[in-house]
């Protein structure tokens, strides 16, 4: 091979190399290059993704302090009057003639619920004897977010004592009938009950008063052989008693018979134990005239 060729052979094979290189280093430049563009972009795209999360979280926490809290209207009647003493002596006097003093009957919660009982026996001898009784139940319904308002509430017990006094077995002549002026609404329930002592003539008047609910049961008999009494005249006298026993839970909360608390109270936080729970039974007819004093 002359000199001529092996120089021609040596300057391809330089230009080869050096091609080989310039290609090499532009591969290197372009891959440097791209480096920082991928870490540029895998910065942002991490960068977004944590504001993405930070933002979210906001959102959350925003969306949940916006969440209003539950609310219910706050009961009216803060309290109970004294159920021994709910009614004028003069009211007692026409309608239990012969009682000496009532009694009053267990409470856990005397601001939740509470009653009273009076006995009366007019004894004339061989001519027969006259039997009143007289009890007067209260219970107050306090306001509650899971239970509802405490008028509410007392509407519902409302309704219920008003049924139970229209399904007493063995009831004859059972009437109702509603009652004016005393409180927001008032029924008087009236029926005959035959019973080996004599025939009863029994009264019931329910009154609700805000979130109060009144009771009233009164029973009258005219026992060896004394006349039974007049159902008009017992049921005019329970109605009296309903409408003193009203005002009386009104004027204990500081207001005036029917109205509104001077005051607005705040809601209970709880409801009372005493008034998820239905007060105790009434005696019967029955066992009220076992009752002698």
């Amino acid at each position: 091979m002359s000199e001529g060729t092996m120089q021609r052979a040596a300057d391809r094979d330089q230009s080869d190399q050096r091609d080989r290189r310039v290609k090499r280093r532009h591969r290197i430049l372009v891959s440097a290059a791209a480096v920082p563009v991928m870490l540029v972009a895998a910065g942002c795209s991490s960068d977004s993704g944590s504001d993405d999360g930070a933002g979210k979280s906001a959102a959350s926490e925003s969306s949940t302090s916006a969440s209003p809290s539950p609310t219910v209207q706050a009961a009216v009647f803060k309290s109970l009057p004294e159920p021994c003493s709910a009614l004028a002596k003069k009211t007692l006097t026409e309608l239990v003639p012969k009682a000496k003093s009532g009694k009053e009957g267990t409470s856990d919660d005397v601001a939740t619920r509470g009653s009273c009982s009076w006995s009366s026996l007019d004894n004339n001898g061989v001519k027969g004897s006259q039997f009143r009784w007289l009890n007067v139940s209260l219970l107050r319904f306090d306001s509650d977010v899971t239970r509802g308002a405490g008028d509410k509430l007392a509407r519902e017990y409302y309704e219920k004592q008003i049924e139970d006094a229209q399904s007493v077995p063995d009831a004859k002549n059972v009437k109702s009938e509603p009652v004016t002026g005393a409180g927001d609404e008032a029924t008087a329930v009236r029926y005959d009950l035959k019973k080996k002592e004599g025939s009863f003539k029994q009264q019931t008047v329910v009154a609700r008063v805000e979130n109060v609910v009144v009771t009233v049961d009164y029973n009258g008999a005219g026992l060896a052989g004394e006349k039974t009494p007049s159902a008009d005249t017992l049921t005019k006298l329970a109605q009296k008693a309903t409408k003193e026993a009203v005002a009386a839970v009104t004027k204990t909360n500081g207001t005036g018979a029917g109205g509104s608390a001077t005051s607005s109270p705040s809601a209970s936080k709880s409801p009372s134990k005493s008034a998820s729970k239905a007060p105790s039974a009434s005696p019967s007819p029955s066992q009220s005239a076992t009752k002698k004093s």
